[in-house]
């Protein structure tokens, strides 16, 4: 991880197919565009990878969320149960529709605590999302049990987790729909990109309407159309789609360089007293592109992240200050800072963030740190990195 690091022959290919016909749209203009829909052999492919029955191409991670989530019929007041750790776009993407996120707290799987999704289910909440971060899943069996007995929807962002598997099965497909990124440092990139896996025939055909304006796309003349109901525009390029089809290719060689990178480096710290890893639920397969570990204390977690910088090892991450990834940096959300008024629901239903017990999630993260697995590093370069990893964190334990 990332993509990008392999760019080469086979993206510029694509990219030129596209390029050469001058259509940039993924819809229309049939006579023009040589027979490339770059967009819909992407979305064929994804979902034969992912063993689905639908994918719809979106133009971002974010709007994969979305567009998810209003494709289950998820709107106004709507409660959507998410964790404190993960990426700001889980909650945007619940705002813009008007419904209400509802943080719960993580566990050393490093998402959504079981336990306390259960606790946190009222008679407004519709989903439970699980975010399956840094290349590992949630408990994901516990929670579709929970859904299951709740009559919820399972919506798993899987955006950092392309790859892993859960009982055999692809991450994203395990629930009721799922969503990737494809932005510039995932697994496999488009540039920008996203999409939404789903096995659920109503929920596939109203992404398909919802992320072009709500088009119907029944027939070959766009502008005779109709619109069942209102959408908006999260539609991806054909140029970012043909970046993103060549990647896919790629994605097993990817997964096999992530794995090897990743067990070198834990088994440099596995040796370590003191040292732990995150928990990857029975039955899950990472996709190995973070390895997670955590110190017995937050204060040693500090010490040894800042350690491992002083010896010149990057892409290392201490999640519990980062301004993106975990509530604590979130104050826009905490104060509901926005350009224009909330809805009223939001601003009734929402929790008093500042004043919110997370102590479970601060107990996990203030111990955590991740290491970035890149797929570009020599077998020499990870070598090199594993010792430095092992003596940064042995010199401060």
């Amino acid at each position: 991880m990332p993509g990008f690091e392999i760019f080469g022959d086979e993206e510029r290919k694509e990219v030129n197919e596209v390029l050469e016909t001058g259509v940039l749209m993924r819809y229309g203009f049939d006579g023009m565009r040589n027979k490339h829909w770059k967009a819909k052999e992407f979305e064929t492919a994804f979902a034969k990878r992912m063993d689905v029955d639908h994918c719809q191409l979106v133009s971002s991670g974010t709007a994969a969320l979305t567009v998810a989530l209003a494709s289950a019929g998820i709107g106004a007041g709507d409660e959507v149960i998410m964790p404190t750790f993960t990426f700001v776009a889980s909650f945007e993407s619940i705002l813009a529709l008007g419904a209400v996120p509802i943080l719960v707290d993580i566990d050393d799987t490093l998402t959504l605590n079981p336990k306390a999704v259960e606790a946190a289910i009222t008679d407004k909440t519709k989903c439970v999302m699980p975010v399956h971060m840094c290349g590992s899943m949630a408990d994901l069996k516990a929670l579709k049990a929970i859904c299951d007995q709740n009559n919820l929807i399972l919506l798993e962002d899987a955006c950092q987790a392309l790859g892993g598997t859960y009982e055999g099965k692809s991450l994203g497909s395990y629930g009721d729909l799922g969503c990737f990124s494809f932005d510039y440092v995932k697994t496999i990139t488009c540039g920008e990109g996203g999409a939404v896996i789903t096995n659920n025939t109503k929920f596939a055909q109203n992404a398909d309407h919802y992320q072009d304006h709500g088009h119907d796309h029944v027939g070959k003349d766009r502008g005779a159309e109709d619109h069942p109901f209102l959408g908006y525009n999260f539609r991806i390029s054909e140029l970012n789609a043909a970046v993103g089809l060549a990647q896919l290719n790629k994605l097993d060689n990817i997964l096999e360089i992530q794995k090897k990178n990743y067990t070198i480096l834990r088994n440099a710290l596995e040796t370590i007293e003191g040292v732990s890893f995150r928990r990857v639920p029975q039955g899950g397969v990472e996709n190995y592109s973070f390895l997670n570990f955590f110190l017995p204390t937050e204060e040693l977690a500090k010490k040894v992240h800042k350690a491992l910088s002083e010896q010149g090892v990057d892409s290392c991450f201490y999640w519990y200050t980062n301004n993106w990834h975990y509530i604590n940096g979130w104050h826009h959300l905490k104060n509901k800072k926005s350009l224009g008024p909330l809805s009223s629901e939001i601003r009734n239903q929402m929790q008093d963030l500042n004043n919110t017990d997370f102590s479970k999630s601060d107990a996990v993260m203030g111990r955590t740190i991740s290491s970035l697995i890149k797929i570009g590093w020599t077998e020499e370069q990870v070598k090199e990195r594993a010792q430095k990893m092992h003596n940064a964190i042995v010199s401060v334990l």
